[in-house]
């Protein structure tokens, strides 16, 4: 990588690992002349990746989970500075779909190859997305894996069978250019410009950040077996062929339901409008990736993104 300026962001709190010496690590493995800014609140890395770009910096680099990514992305969308990702967090689903490892020493090496792709992102109602929006389920989860206090893998699992325990599906209309209106009461929907959520659990399998569409997954309310079934086939990539599934691809989309409500946008809870108008846009931001686009695989390769999290956390343990 030529000698340029870097910004990394660092979000202290992402994850389980502890990130005392991340900043010397990227030092020396990346040839930029590099300023160090860590987060203390919501908020920070948007604030600190737009100085970078009015600073003039040619990259930013975000250590931290989907939301620190977000946070970094929404203010370099439309510039010409490019987005690193450093994965700390507990889903890592944009650098998953990316194909950017979840090692740190690898991910930096991705970064030093200076591949960058402009790739597309979602607005759900003037707000950013890179990974995934949703209401319904995964919303009513992600909040209350925020209001949890604890991160990590095991926490969301915790949060997710305590919720799936309790919910209750809601009704919702949606209209695309692509298809008719549709009403009915689901378990979710799911609104992908990437294909997963995090933790190689595909809620859209062949989504591409690349195409200038979205991915859009319903999930039917069903009874505790038939969710329970699309749950599996999350995790081996067969959601696509489930008969409680409705998905179609689409520049542009509304959402609405009997009023405002919980949403989550790349894992992060908020409250939205009952009605939620979402478009695509595409080739708007730049982000260092392998450059290696492998065509999805059911049962292949999610099997091969757990056998890498197997090698990581065996390498991980022992260095």
């Amino acid at each position: 990588m030529d000698h340029k300026r870097a910004l990394l962001i660092i979000n202290p709190i992402s994850g389980t690992d502890d990130k005392h010496g991340l900043d010397q690590v990227v030092a020396d493995a990346l040839d930029v002349d590099l300023e160090v800014a860590w987060t203390k609140g919501r908020g920070d890395a948007t604030r600190l990746a737009g100085e970078a770009v009015r600073r003039g910096f040619h990259s930013v680099f975000a250590a931290g989970g989907d939301g620190t990514v977000n946070e970094t992305a929404r203010a370099l969308c439309g510039s010409p500075v490019a987005l690193g990702i450093l994965p700390c967090g507990s889903g890592n689903g944009l650098a998953r779909h990316l194909g950017i490892p979840i090692d740190i020493a690898d991910a930096l090496r991705i970064i030093a190859r200076d591949h960058i792709e402009r790739c597309d992102y979602g607005m759900a109602n003037g707000k950013p997305f890179f990974c995934t929006f949703g209401v319904g389920f995964d919303a009513a989860v992600s909040s209350k894996f925020a209001m949890a206090g604890r991160r990590g893998r095991l926490s969301y699992i915790r949060e997710t069978f305590l919720e799936y325990l309790s919910y209750s599906p809601e009704i919702y209309s949606i209209s695309a250019p692509e298809v008719g209106p549709i009403t009915e009461r689901a378990f979710l929907v799911a609104v992908c410009n990437a294909s997963q959520y995090g933790n190689n659990a595909y809620i859209a399998p062949n989504a591409s950040m690349t195409d200038g569409l979205l991915d859009v997954t319903i999930v039917h309310s069903g009874n505790p077996l038939t969710t329970a079934i699309v749950g599996l086939d999350l995790l081996t990539g067969f959601i696509g062929r489930n008969t409680q599934i409705h998905s179609f691809r689409t520049p542009a989309l509304t959402i609405t339901r009997h009023g405002d409500g919980p949403v989550h946008l790349d894992g992060e809870p908020m409250s939205m409008d009952r009605s939620i108008s979402l478009e695509c846009r595409p080739s708007s931001l730049s982000i260092y990736t392998p450059g290696i686009n492998e065509t999805f695989k059911p049962i292949i390769t999610p099997m091969r993104a757990f056998m890498r999290d197997i090698h990581y956390a065996i390498r991980h343990i022992f260095r």
